[in-house]
Protein backbone atom coordinates (compact mmCIF):
# COMPACT_ATOMS: atom_id res chain seq x y z
CA UNK A 1 0.00 0.00 0.00
CA UNK A 2 1.17 3.52 -0.77
CA UNK A 3 1.42 5.93 2.12
CA UNK A 4 1.44 9.67 2.57
CA UNK A 5 2.32 11.87 5.47
CA UNK A 6 -0.82 13.68 6.52
CA UNK A 7 -0.13 16.71 8.65
CA UNK A 8 -3.50 17.03 10.33
CA UNK A 9 -3.81 17.54 14.05
CA UNK A 10 -7.07 17.82 15.91
CA UNK A 11 -6.39 19.20 19.38
CA UNK A 12 -3.31 18.67 21.50
CA UNK A 13 -2.34 17.30 24.93
CA UNK A 14 0.81 17.25 27.00
CA UNK A 15 2.87 14.05 26.88
CA UNK A 16 2.83 13.00 30.48
CA UNK A 17 0.57 11.97 33.32
CA UNK A 18 -2.09 14.61 32.79
CA UNK A 19 -5.86 14.83 32.86
CA UNK A 20 -8.42 17.20 31.42
CA UNK A 21 -12.20 17.33 31.19
CA UNK A 22 -14.37 17.79 28.11
CA UNK A 23 -17.49 19.70 29.02
CA UNK A 24 -20.90 18.18 28.50
CA UNK A 25 -24.31 19.80 28.62
CA UNK A 26 -24.89 22.21 31.46
CA UNK A 27 -21.15 22.72 31.90
CA UNK A 28 -20.67 19.28 33.47
CA UNK A 29 -17.72 17.20 32.29
CA UNK A 30 -18.91 14.35 30.07
CA UNK A 31 -15.51 12.91 29.17
CA UNK A 32 -12.21 13.03 30.98
CA UNK A 33 -8.89 12.79 29.18
CA UNK A 34 -5.90 11.23 30.90
CA UNK A 35 -2.48 10.82 29.29
CA UNK A 36 -0.46 7.82 30.49
CA UNK A 37 3.14 6.93 29.79
CA UNK A 38 3.21 3.15 29.40
CA UNK A 39 6.64 1.56 28.93
CA UNK A 40 7.25 -1.95 27.60
CA UNK A 41 10.85 -2.67 28.56
CA UNK A 42 10.70 -6.22 27.20
CA UNK A 43 10.72 -4.93 23.61
CA UNK A 44 12.59 -2.11 21.88
CA UNK A 45 12.22 0.38 19.04
CA UNK A 46 14.92 1.52 16.65
CA UNK A 47 14.47 5.05 15.37
CA UNK A 48 15.38 6.51 11.99
CA UNK A 49 18.12 8.65 13.59
CA UNK A 50 19.97 5.49 14.65
CA UNK A 51 19.03 5.56 18.34
CA UNK A 52 16.96 2.91 20.12
CA UNK A 53 15.22 2.31 23.42
CA UNK A 54 12.29 0.61 25.16
CA UNK A 55 8.87 0.96 23.62
CA UNK A 56 7.32 4.03 25.25
CA UNK A 57 3.62 4.26 24.48
CA UNK A 58 2.19 7.64 25.41
CA UNK A 59 -1.48 6.69 25.63
CA UNK A 60 -4.42 9.10 25.48
CA UNK A 61 -7.30 7.70 27.51
CA UNK A 62 -10.79 9.16 27.32
CA UNK A 63 -13.52 7.88 29.62
CA UNK A 64 -17.02 8.88 30.71
CA UNK A 65 -17.43 10.84 33.92
CA UNK A 66 -20.92 9.41 34.38
CA UNK A 67 -22.46 6.00 33.93
CA UNK A 68 -22.19 2.56 35.44
CA UNK A 69 -18.65 1.29 35.85
CA UNK A 70 -16.74 -0.67 34.68
CA UNK A 71 -16.90 0.39 31.03
CA UNK A 72 -15.92 -1.64 27.96
CA UNK A 73 -12.46 -0.85 26.59
CA UNK A 74 -11.67 0.30 23.04
CA UNK A 75 -7.99 0.55 22.06
CA UNK A 76 -7.40 2.67 18.95
CA UNK A 77 -4.36 2.62 16.63
CA UNK A 78 -3.42 5.75 14.67
CA UNK A 79 -2.11 5.94 11.11
CA UNK A 80 1.36 6.61 9.71
CA UNK A 81 2.93 9.95 10.68
CA UNK A 82 -0.13 10.91 12.73
CA UNK A 83 -0.90 10.95 16.45
CA UNK A 84 -3.89 9.84 18.54
CA UNK A 85 -5.01 13.46 18.79
CA UNK A 86 -5.70 13.51 15.06
CA UNK A 87 -8.80 11.45 15.85
CA UNK A 88 -9.82 13.30 19.03
CA UNK A 89 -13.37 14.03 17.89
CA UNK A 90 -14.21 10.40 17.04
CA UNK A 91 -12.53 9.02 20.17
CA UNK A 92 -14.47 11.46 22.36
CA UNK A 93 -17.69 10.35 20.63
CA UNK A 94 -17.06 6.76 21.73
CA UNK A 95 -16.17 7.84 25.25
CA UNK A 96 -19.39 9.84 25.54
CA UNK A 97 -21.24 6.70 24.45
CA UNK A 98 -19.90 4.85 27.48
CA UNK A 99 -16.50 3.40 26.61
CA UNK A 100 -12.97 3.79 27.92
CA UNK A 101 -11.04 4.70 24.76
CA UNK A 102 -7.25 4.30 24.88
CA UNK A 103 -5.12 5.49 21.96
CA UNK A 104 -1.35 4.92 22.17
CA UNK A 105 1.17 6.90 20.13
CA UNK A 106 3.33 4.29 18.43
CA UNK A 107 7.01 5.05 19.12
CA UNK A 108 8.28 4.36 15.61
CA UNK A 109 5.42 5.54 13.38
CA UNK A 110 4.08 8.57 15.21
CA UNK A 111 4.53 12.09 13.95
CA UNK A 112 7.64 13.49 15.64
CA UNK A 113 9.43 10.16 16.10
CA UNK A 114 13.23 10.70 16.34
CA UNK A 115 14.55 10.89 12.80
CA UNK A 116 11.02 10.77 11.40
CA UNK A 117 8.31 8.09 11.37
CA UNK A 118 9.20 4.67 9.98
CA UNK A 119 6.84 2.05 8.60
CA UNK A 120 9.43 -0.60 9.41
CA UNK A 121 8.06 -0.55 12.97
CA UNK A 122 4.51 -1.44 11.91
CA UNK A 123 5.10 -5.15 12.47
CA UNK A 124 5.63 -4.43 16.19
CA UNK A 125 2.36 -2.56 16.67
CA UNK A 126 -0.04 -5.51 17.18
CA UNK A 127 2.00 -6.38 20.28
CA UNK A 128 1.82 -2.72 21.34
CA UNK A 129 -1.97 -2.93 21.28
CA UNK A 130 -1.91 -6.12 23.35
CA UNK A 131 0.48 -4.47 25.80
CA UNK A 132 -1.89 -1.53 26.28
CA UNK A 133 -4.79 -3.93 26.85
CA UNK A 134 -2.73 -5.81 29.45
CA UNK A 135 -1.67 -2.66 31.29
CA UNK A 136 -5.15 -1.18 31.42
CA UNK A 137 -6.86 -4.39 32.53
CA UNK A 138 -4.26 -5.46 35.11
CA UNK A 139 -4.88 -5.30 38.85
CA UNK A 140 -2.23 -2.59 38.99
CA UNK A 141 -3.85 -0.59 36.19
CA UNK A 142 -3.94 3.19 36.64
CA UNK A 143 -7.57 2.86 35.50
CA UNK A 144 -8.51 0.16 37.99
CA UNK A 145 -12.27 0.04 38.44
CA UNK A 146 -12.96 1.88 35.17
CA UNK A 147 -12.24 -0.89 32.65
CA UNK A 148 -14.16 -4.12 32.17
CA UNK A 149 -11.50 -6.69 31.18
CA UNK A 150 -14.14 -8.98 29.65
CA UNK A 151 -15.35 -6.48 27.00
CA UNK A 152 -12.56 -5.31 24.67
CA UNK A 153 -12.49 -3.94 21.13
CA UNK A 154 -9.61 -2.91 18.88
CA UNK A 155 -9.90 -0.19 16.25
CA UNK A 156 -7.52 1.58 13.92
CA UNK A 157 -7.01 3.69 10.82
CA UNK A 158 -4.65 3.09 7.88
CA UNK A 159 -1.42 1.55 9.24
CA UNK A 160 -3.12 1.42 12.62
CA UNK A 161 -5.97 -0.49 11.01
CA UNK A 162 -3.46 -3.05 9.78
CA UNK A 163 -2.15 -3.43 13.33
CA UNK A 164 -5.67 -3.76 14.76
CA UNK A 165 -6.62 -6.31 12.09
CA UNK A 166 -3.51 -8.38 12.81
CA UNK A 167 -4.07 -8.34 16.58
CA UNK A 168 -7.70 -9.36 16.08
CA UNK A 169 -7.52 -11.95 13.28
CA UNK A 170 -4.00 -12.91 12.20
CA UNK A 171 -2.89 -16.14 13.96
CA UNK A 172 0.68 -14.79 14.04
CA UNK A 173 -0.36 -11.81 16.20
CA UNK A 174 -3.88 -12.52 17.41
CA UNK A 175 -4.93 -11.51 20.92
CA UNK A 176 -7.76 -13.83 22.07
CA UNK A 177 -9.10 -11.19 24.46
CA UNK A 178 -10.47 -9.10 21.57
CA UNK A 179 -14.28 -9.22 21.34
CA UNK A 180 -14.79 -6.91 18.33
CA UNK A 181 -12.71 -5.00 15.79
CA UNK A 182 -13.17 -1.84 13.71
CA UNK A 183 -10.86 -1.44 10.69
CA UNK A 184 -10.84 1.94 8.91
CA UNK A 185 -9.14 2.11 5.50
CA UNK A 186 -6.92 -0.82 6.42
CA UNK A 187 -5.40 -3.98 5.03
CA UNK A 188 -4.07 -7.35 6.13
CA UNK A 189 -0.38 -8.05 6.67
CA UNK A 190 1.35 -9.99 3.88
CA UNK A 191 0.82 -13.72 4.27
CA UNK A 192 -2.55 -13.40 6.01
CA UNK A 193 -4.99 -16.18 5.14
CA UNK A 194 -8.58 -16.80 6.13
CA UNK A 195 -9.52 -15.60 9.59
CA UNK A 196 -9.59 -18.48 12.10
CA UNK A 197 -12.78 -19.86 13.57
CA UNK A 198 -13.94 -18.01 16.63
CA UNK A 199 -12.68 -14.66 15.32
CA UNK A 200 -14.39 -11.54 16.70
CA UNK A 201 -17.04 -9.58 14.79
CA UNK A 202 -15.70 -7.06 12.26
CA UNK A 203 -16.80 -3.63 11.10
CA UNK A 204 -14.73 -2.51 8.10
CA UNK A 205 -15.09 1.09 6.90
CA UNK A 206 -13.74 2.26 3.53
CA UNK A 207 -13.98 5.40 1.40
CA UNK A 208 -14.68 4.69 -2.26
CA UNK A 209 -12.35 7.54 -3.37
CA UNK A 210 -9.47 6.66 -1.04
CA UNK A 211 -6.19 7.08 -2.98
CA UNK A 212 -4.02 5.60 -0.22
CA UNK A 213 -5.87 2.44 0.76
CA UNK A 214 -7.84 1.55 -2.33
CA UNK A 215 -11.31 -0.02 -2.02
CA UNK A 216 -10.13 -3.27 -3.63
CA UNK A 217 -7.73 -3.81 -0.72
CA UNK A 218 -10.54 -3.66 1.83
CA UNK A 219 -12.77 -5.86 -0.33
CA UNK A 220 -9.98 -8.45 -0.52
CA UNK A 221 -9.40 -8.85 3.22
CA UNK A 222 -13.13 -8.62 3.94
CA UNK A 223 -13.70 -11.74 1.85
CA UNK A 224 -11.29 -13.62 4.11
CA UNK A 225 -13.23 -12.79 7.27
CA UNK A 226 -15.83 -14.92 8.98
CA UNK A 227 -19.26 -13.74 10.01
CA UNK A 228 -20.45 -11.70 11.72
CA UNK A 229 -18.95 -9.00 9.53
CA UNK A 230 -20.05 -5.64 8.18
CA UNK A 231 -18.61 -3.34 5.52
CA UNK A 232 -19.53 0.36 5.53
CA UNK A 233 -18.76 2.05 2.21
CA UNK A 234 -18.37 5.84 2.38
CA UNK A 235 -19.37 7.07 -1.07
CA UNK A 236 -16.78 9.50 -2.46
CA UNK A 237 -14.79 9.67 0.78
CA UNK A 238 -11.00 9.92 0.86
CA UNK A 239 -8.50 8.43 3.32
CA UNK A 240 -8.53 10.46 6.54
CA UNK A 241 -11.28 13.13 6.78
CA UNK A 242 -14.25 10.90 7.76
CA UNK A 243 -12.37 9.85 10.93
CA UNK A 244 -10.70 13.16 11.81
CA UNK A 245 -12.95 16.00 10.70
CA UNK A 246 -16.59 16.97 10.60
CA UNK A 247 -17.85 16.30 7.08
CA UNK A 248 -20.71 14.62 5.24
CA UNK A 249 -19.49 11.15 6.28
CA UNK A 250 -18.43 11.69 9.91
CA UNK A 251 -21.95 11.45 11.32
CA UNK A 252 -22.47 8.11 9.58
CA UNK A 253 -19.15 6.85 10.97
CA UNK A 254 -20.15 7.99 14.46
CA UNK A 255 -23.51 6.24 14.34
CA UNK A 256 -22.34 3.02 12.72
CA UNK A 257 -19.30 2.51 14.94
CA UNK A 258 -21.22 3.32 18.12
CA UNK A 259 -24.00 0.93 17.11
CA UNK A 260 -21.47 -1.82 16.32
CA UNK A 261 -19.74 -1.39 19.69
CA UNK A 262 -23.09 -1.22 21.44
CA UNK A 263 -24.29 -4.51 19.97
CA UNK A 264 -21.13 -6.55 20.45
CA UNK A 265 -19.89 -5.10 23.76
CA UNK A 266 -23.19 -4.21 25.42
CA UNK A 267 -25.79 -6.48 23.85
CA UNK A 268 -27.76 -3.59 22.36
CA UNK A 269 -29.96 -4.04 19.25
CA UNK A 270 -28.26 -4.55 15.90
CA UNK A 271 -30.88 -2.57 13.96
CA UNK A 272 -29.14 0.84 14.21
CA UNK A 273 -26.04 -0.60 12.55
CA UNK A 274 -28.04 -2.20 9.73
CA UNK A 275 -29.75 1.17 9.18
CA UNK A 276 -26.51 3.15 9.09
CA UNK A 277 -26.54 3.69 5.34
CA UNK A 278 -27.54 7.08 3.93
CA UNK A 279 -28.46 7.39 0.22
CA UNK A 280 -25.65 9.07 -1.68
CA UNK A 281 -23.42 9.13 1.41
CA UNK A 282 -22.88 5.58 2.70
CA UNK A 283 -24.11 2.04 2.22
CA UNK A 284 -23.56 -0.95 4.44
CA UNK A 285 -23.13 -4.60 3.61
CA UNK A 286 -23.91 -7.08 6.35
CA UNK A 287 -23.28 -10.75 7.02
CA UNK A 288 -24.43 -11.01 10.67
Amino acid sequence: MRRIVVLLLVGAAALGSTAAAVQGRGGRPAVRLRVLRLVDRTRSVRFENGTSGPRVLVTYVRYPTRGRRPFPLVVFAHGFALTPQTYARLLATWARAGYVVAAPAFPGERRGAPGGPSQADLVNEPADLSFVVSRLTARTSPLRGLVDPTRIALAGHSDGAEAALAASYDPRYRDPRVDAALVFSGAAFPGFGRAPRGSPPLLAVQGTADPINRPAVTAAYYRLMRRPKFLLWLMGASHLPPYAAVDRWSGVVDRATTAFLGHYLRGEPLAPLLAAGVPGVARIGADP
